[in-house]
């Protein structure tokens, strides 16, 4: 029997926030997948680990549900609350089949633009570009410029090659109608912040010709533990190398009204977030009201606690986190290179 927190179908957590985001400012999300639906496993996902990888196209949600939902939601704001409505999954969300009925049904719902988060995998399908062209925006993933690199990163399901990948995204580029396509970089800290990296990175996005290429940073809680940030200047030098296009955008949290426990938990499937982030988030509530309901949802497995980098995030109970590095994928040391004193060079 599947537990509430990965059946979306039982309740109106397919839609959550709004929230505010430094790209699209405060955005009201929608989920189409159960958490971790996803085709690839990256080292750097802050929703944990996918097991099993999935790449199956289907119907995962009712759609009236959803549109149900989105419905109810708007009619609880007040104008200007939303900017954007986000297709966001705690997985891959062009997995559901049914993605561009709902992009099309929400946009008759609303005059708002919409906009699509994907890591871009499908992309490769006539079938999945022609859906999210309807779209006002489509924010795809390119965190390499290689197919060595492509799978220490992102870890896809089997069927997905790099190849296919950068093809998706430049078909999807050369559509005559399309919103625009934003390419968001992940760095991470000793896989793709080096400069050899960094310049084929850039020589796959010249050649997709995106209209902006935006720089994310590993903030949250990475599903491996030893996955970090490049430092202020490796970020400074990607940007240069990248091109014009590219700008560094990190996430942002500004304040909110109220909410209750069971949009609290759909917050952290789709964001994990730090106590002060959720206190920051939800202004009106007290500190022990905030407790209260923390503890409450982790004693009913709702929530659960992981440690990164010496910061607490709160995450969804369904989520899986290791607590030791797996270090299949971590990037290698520089070799050391034994010196023979028979051969060492004398002083001068």
């Amino acid at each position: 029997m599947r537990s509430r927190d990965n059946d979306l179908t039982a309740g109106p957590d397919c839609v959550f926030g709004p929230l505010p985001t430094r790209r699209l400012g405060w955005s009201l999300g929608i989920d189409t997948v159960p958490a971790k639906t996803c085709n690839w496993n990256c080292v750097y996902c802050q929703l944990g680990r996918t097991h099993p990888l999935t790449n199956v196209r289907k119907a995962y949600l009712p759609e009236r549900k959803i549109l149900a939902a989105v419905r109810a939601r708007l009619a609880t704001l007040p104008a200007g609350a939303v900017d954007w409505i986000t297709f966001v999954a705690a997985g891959e969300g062009t997995l559901h089949r049914g993605l561009g009925r709902l992009i099309r049904a929400v946009k008759r719902l609303t005059d708002l633009p919409v906009a699509v988060i994907t890591n871009g995998s499908l992309l490769s399908l006539a079938t999945v570009r022609r859906e999210l062209a309807a779209a006002d925006a489509v924010l795809p993933t390119l965190d390499a410029g290689d197919a060595e690199l492509f799978q220490r990163i992102n870890r896809p399901h089997r069927r997905l090659t790099f190849a296919r990948h950068v093809a998706g995204l430049r078909a999807f580029a050369r559509l005559k109608r399309r919103g625009r396509l934003w390419i968001e970089v992940m760095l991470v800290a000793g896989l793709n912040d080096s400069t050899a990296a960094l310049r084929r990175m850039a020589a796959v996005l010249a050649r997709i010709k995106p209209d902006e290429v935006h720089v994310t940073l590993p903030t949250r809680c990475p599903v491996e533990p030893w996955v970090r940030p490049p430092t202020p200047a490796r970020v400074r030098r990607a940007e240069g190398i990248l091109g014009a296009r590219a700008k560094t955008k990190l996430p942002g949290l500004g304040t909110r009204g109220d909410t209750g426990a069971e949009e609290l938990v759909g917050v952290v499937t789709r964001h994990p977030l730090r106590r002060t982030d959720l206190a920051r988030l939800l202004p009106g509530w007290t500190q022990g009201r905030l407790t209260r309901h923390l503890r409450r949802l982790r004693a009913a497995g709702r929530i659960n606690y992981v440690r990164r980098e010496g910061n607490t995030f709160i995450t969804a109970g369904t989520l899986r986190y290791p607590k030791r590095a797996r270090f299949i994928n971590r990037p290698k040391p520089l070799p050391v290179i034994p010196v023979n004193p028979a051969n060492r060079p004398s002083s001068p």
